[in-house]
């Protein structure tokens, strides 16, 4: 007697735990008073929805389905059960048990609900839509219905239907959770820069412990080359979450680009603690080294990073070290290869043609710079190779076109202006060698007779 007194008191004890949400501790009581007595459904029920909140979704399932094998056509377990297997990917099962529970309560308006989330799952989206309509005719201001109709809308990209379904939603339910995020990923998918930034910072009012909210929002910001509120974020990643891989890798790549290499360079280096085969690592390492000079050590990570990937900014930072290393024939044998995948890259264009002007090649140069000018008609650093390749060629009238045309970009640039005031010096200085020339030949073949 005393043994079940015991389990009932341990069972109203889980009750008050679970108001507490203190739900290990409720678990443990619930488990005990079963042990006394295993059959009680309620309480089987209740450890059923301790293990959801624990997110033990497969030995919750173990527990409802015990629970149907007395009760078959339990509604309210049916539907947990469905919610259950749709949250395990089990999603033909989860189907399964949502058609029998519509059969057998068609006027329960929560069988269709979850029904609609599962079909976005599925992309069987019509199916999804059907789902709605039918959960509709049964209540109309259900909020959950109106946020898996918006994942379905948002999934197929109609994201302006999903914004006006999940604003139902708060309109239904104020305190629904989780959906200022979504309405901020909404507006951030269509380039709503403003809106996206202004529903992250709801939500994170909301939820302030979500590192994905803020990892999210300093993605937004980096795209927008807001580097230091993107910083910002990334560091409030970091600080809720010391361990944050992805957080310590983002905030090493705005750092990167904002100009503070050595800083970026720690962080990476503290990724590298976590995961040393994290994606893109050594062309992040490279890059950080080759912005601080260390140019043998970029050579190193961005030569594994080719390796790895040979994407077009890797043989470009590749490229660029090895001509800061002074190697510009195997330079230019990586900007080939970005010009073998897409021939439209201006900047290899350019630095192929500072390879060839470096090993004598000088027509060729002339040309790569040229097609770097058609494909970029503001590139004044193109502008500036070729006057140099024309004024050491004794082009002058090319020499002129060129400088007058960069000057018509940029009338106020300094090396342009110099290199037109010093034109007539370098017309007669190579007047100067050509006679020079001819007198040394002429007095060669004096002697020769």
């Amino acid at each position: 007697m005393n043994d079940w007194f015991d389990a009932e008191q341990r069972a109203e004890r889980s009750q008050q735990l679970s108001e507490s949400r203190r739900w290990a501790e409720a678990l443990a009581e619930i488990d005990a008073a079963l042990c006394v007595n295993p059959s009680n459904t309620a309480w089987l029920a209740q450890r059923g929805f301790l293990l959801d909140q624990l997110e033990q979704f497969e030995d919750a399932i173990e527990a409802y389905q015990s629970l149907l094998e007395d009760d078959p056509d339990d509604r309210e377990v049916l539907l947990a059960l469905g919610i259950d297997f749709e949250r395990v990917g089990r999603l033909s099962e989860a189907s399964e048990t949502f058609g029998r529970l519509t059969t057998v309560f068609p006027d329960f308006e929560p069988g269709y609900c979850f029904q609609i989330l599962l079909y976005a799952e599925l992309e069987q989206h019509d199916k999804a839509e059907e789902m709605f309509y039918l959960a509709q005719q049964l209540r109309d201001d259900c909020p959950n219905c109106f946020y898996h109709m918006g994942i379905s809308l948002a999934e197929r990209g109609d994201f302006e239907r999903a914004i006006f379904c999940w604003q139902r939603v708060l309109e239904i339910d104020p305190s629904f959770e989780n959906i200022r995020g979504q309405m901020a990923r909404a507006y951030r998918a269509m380039n709503d820069q403003d809106k996206a930034v202004e529903w992250y910072l709801t939500a994170i009012r909301e939820d302030p412990g979500d590192t994905e909210l803020f990892y999210e929002m300093g993605h937004l910001l980096a795209e927008s080359e807001d580097w230091s509120r993107a910083a910002a974020k990334f560091r409030q990643v970091i600080e809720l979450e010391p361990d944050h891989i992805d957080g310590h890798f983002a905030l090493a790549e705005v750092l990167l680009l904002s100009g503070e290499p050595e800083s970026a360079l720690d962080l990476l280096k503290q990724v590298e603690s976590f995961d040393e085969q994290y994606p893109g690592l050594e062309l992040r390492l490279g890059s950080a080294c080759l912005k601080l000079g260390r140019h043998k050590d970029a050579r190193k990570h961005l030569e594994r990073a080719v390796e790895d990937a040979p994407t077009s900014e890797a043989l470009m930072l590749l490229g660029n070290c090895l001509l800061w290393l002074h190697k510009p024939a195997a330079a230019a044998d990586q900007f080939r290869r970005v010009i073998a995948i897409d021939e439209r890259v201006p900047n290899a264009h350019h630095n192929l043609g500072v390879c060839c002007f470096l090993t004598g090649e000088h027509e060729s140069g002339i040309k790569h710079c040229r097609r770097a000018l058609e494909l970029k008609p503001d590139y004044i650093l193109a502008v500036v190779k070729l006057v140099l390749a024309y004024e050491r060629l004794g082009r002058f009238a090319e020499v002129r076109e060129m400088i007058d045309y960069g000057l018509g970009i940029d009338q106020d640039n300094a090396l342009l202006q110099h290199l037109r005031e010093r034109l007539w010096k370098s017309r007669i200085k190579h007047g100067l060698h050509r006679v020079a020339s001819l007198c040394r030949t002429i007095l060669t073949l004096g002697r020769s007779r």
